[in-house]
């Protein structure tokens, strides 16, 4: 699942006109990154949710594979979007990734990592998050921090990364429609199931103008 529906209204002046995802670094729009990263784990299904100006992200889309999942009237954020799109997804219970588009990854795929440690006895959820020292653009502290077992509570100097993988049938307790993936991670903290997993290399995030020539200097990096 790849969260596509937000207004992007940090990246100012360059969303009046399109959807944040379809803003280019390095010469390819970050949806198309964030794709890349996807088929590399070959999921049976990939779907993107819209909402603002979601008729350029679907003209964009329209001859691949990814499956959109329309927010119509109103946007529903991560939580909301997730559950809406579940039909789609064909995961009634999970695990599903979900991906962010606005960050760029500097090698290794953090959906391999994520695959690879993926423990479904102990985990309801798997959040790739990076320590602070080695994020780049990150405005403000950090997320989370780890007790001795790789359990994810609330403060410290963990960033989370923007990609996860995640059991979902608990969206069904939650009574509200739209609400953000946090209120899902706090019913599965409660239980000792939110874990994290600390990704080895360099992340960027490009949610504001001025992230994007960072993320192109760590994209040339990689490619070096």
């Amino acid at each position: 699942m790849i969260f596509a529906a937000g207004f992007g209204t940090r990246m100012r002046h360059l969303t009046a006109d399109q959807p944040k995802p379809m803003i280019p670094v390095a010469g390819r729009p970050l949806i198309d990154r964030a794709l890349d990263m996807a088929r590399e784990v070959a999921p049976t299904v990939i779907v993107a949710n819209s909402h603002y100006k979601g008729d350029i992200l679907a003209r964009h889309l329209a001859d691949s594979e990814v499956v959109i999942s329309p927010e119509q009237p109103q946007i529903l954020d991560t939580g909301g979007g997730l559950r809406q799109a579940l039909p789609l997804l064909g995961a009634p219970d999970g695990p599903v990734y979900t991906v962010n588009p606005d960050v760029v990854w500097r090698r290794p795929n953090p959906l391999r990592l994520l695959r690879a440690a993926w423990d479904p006895e102990r985990m309801d959820a798997l959040l790739a998050c990076i320590p602070i020292a080695r994020t780049i653009g990150r405005s403000g502290g950090g997320d989370f921090h780890t007790d001795g077992d790789g359990r994810l509570q609330r403060g410290g100097d963990l960033v989370y990364g923007g990609v996860q993988l995640l059991r979902t049938n608990r969206l069904a307790e939650i009574e509200e429609t739209v609400f953000s993936l946090n209120t899902l991670w706090d019913l599965m903290a409660q239980e000792d199931r939110l874990f994290a997993l600390e990704y080895p290399g360099h992340w960027c995030d490009v949610g504001t103008p001025e992230g994007i020539p960072l993320a192109e200097e760590l994209i040339a990096q990689d490619e070096i």
